[in-house]
């Protein structure tokens, strides 16, 4: 099963930074935008390894929290998918 999590890439002094509305605590940084959605891949991958209960890609409301959270910021939004074990 493929399941496509959002990504909210942001801009940082250093380069890019990363983190998904649906998986709290799991974040990534890279010096450019490939790099840093690589690393949250693989940084996904082992976050959802290790949790007990997978959670579920929420959709449309959290493309909504990421737009007002990242309000007046550099931001970039795209979709991984991942094949996670439930």
């Amino acid at each position: 099963m493929m399941d496509r999590y959002l990504i909210v890439l942001e801009k940082s002094d250093t380069g890019f930074s990363a983190y998904s509305p649906d998986v709290w605590g799991c974040v990534a940084t890279g010096e450019t935008l490939e790099q840093t959605r690589e690393n949250m891949r693989s940084a996904l991958m082992l976050h959802l390894r290790d949790m007990e209960s997978v959670p579920l890609p929420r959709g449309m409301d959290a493309y909504l929290d990421a737009l007002r959270d990242s309000e007046g910021e550099e931001f970039y939004l795209t979709h991984l998918a991942l094949g996670v074990l439930r």
